[in-house]
């Protein structure tokens, strides 16, 4: 796939957009762990608004990761531009409410719905796409006729109101992490405080993302997979009955994006409309990050969600344009995306 080596090729190319990008972070870093002096406040407001604000950001970039990251599969092995999955991601989020509103367990709907949602996508691979292989365009129209059927169905039977997944006990409130806020005027030190359940979330996408990795670059079917992406006709032609790579790669990223609608629905809310929302981010962060590349979705996801959020707090109005600003931009100096590898 190329992306062990992706970054490393984009600090040689690129050494002052490196530097840049190393002083933005350091810049970054330094204005959530170290005290504001007086003149950032007035120019920023409180620290406190900002760091919300970030970790507003990281968290929906965890999010947007766990929904994009088997989009970015599926359309790098199998080219195919499943437009379908935001209603995948909605589906999840809808049979997660049940479940967990029917057993009382947070925790059981993920299993559950990894397992219902991946079974929808093997037969939509299977009985759909595999007889269409190698029309793109024929596939992706009928993703967009399948995205509008289950979006018909899912109004039908949840209606047209808003869902909302509540967390466990234990994940309830806020937990107080390690950085600080603010400083009172008698010296005493403020930390941070941010919803429990979105740091588990946060770490809950960082080991799915981890693992992801570990198997695509460890294991057998990782490397049928990463040669796939980088060639998939002579993948076939080598003998790999590849179908079966297809079958496996796309009832993962199904799955996937169903477990995201879940995490979606537990600190946002679902609803119609959402499935669009979360498609065309993953369309924004495949595009930024890269085809085919986890960790180029990871930090395409992390990019896309902070200049939301931080778009919000300091810029409501244009909020919305500095996602596309940001896709433009990678568009016209690294089209293939910031981890993606030339074909």
């Amino acid at each position: 796939m190329g992306q062990a080596d992706g970054m490393g090729n984009f600090y040689r190319r690129r050494p002052i957009w490196s530097l840049i990008i190393a002083i933005a972070v350091a810049i970054v870093l330094w204005m959530i762990f170290a005290p504001w002096p007086e003149g950032l406040v007035d120019a920023l407001g409180r620290k406190k608004i900002f760091l919300n604000a970030v970790f507003g950001g990281i968290t929906l970039g965890a999010l947007y990761f766990l929904v994009a990251s088997g989009f970015t599969l599926i359309f790098g092995l199998m080219r195919n531009v499943n437009l379908a999955h935001g209603s995948l991601y909605l589906l999840g989020g809808y049979i997660g409410y049940e479940v967990s509103d029917a057993t009382g367990s947070w925790l059981l709907a993920f299993p559950v719905v990894f397992v219902l949602v991946a079974g929808l996508g093997l037969i939509l691979q299977n009985q759909v796409f595999r007889r269409m292989e190698g029309e793109e365009l024929r596939q992706t129209m009928v993703t967009i006729g399948l995205s509008v059927v289950i979006a018909d169905i899912m109004l039908w039977i949840w209606g047209g109101q808003s869902y909302t997944i509540l967390s466990p006990e234990w994940l309830s409130g806020p937990t107080e992490l390690p950085i600080v806020s603010s400083i009172k005027s008698n010296g005493e030190t403020v930390y941070l405080r941010y919803p429990a359940v979105r740091i588990a979330i946060l770490v809950a996408a960082i080991v799915i993302g981890l693992a992801m990795w570990l198997v695509l670059n460890k294991s057998r079917l990782g490397m049928l997979i990463r040669a796939g992406v980088d060639d998939r006709e002579m993948l076939a032609a080598s003998g790999v009955r590849i179908q079966y790579v297809f079958l496996a790669v796309f009832a993962f990223g199904a799955g996937l994006a169903g477990m995201a609608g879940i995490v979606g629905g537990t600190f946002q809310s679902l609803s119609p409309g959402e499935d669009t929302r979360f498609l065309l981010a993953s369309l924004v962060v495949v595009i930024v990050g890269g085809m085919g590349s986890i960790p180029g979705a990871a930090i395409g996801a992390l990019i896309i969600g902070l200049s939301e959020q931080i778009g919000l707090v300091y810029a409501p109005t244009y909020s919305v344009v500095f996602t596309f600003l940001i896709m433009a931009a990678v568009l016209a100096f690294r089209p293939q995306g910031l981890l993606g590898t030339v074909r």
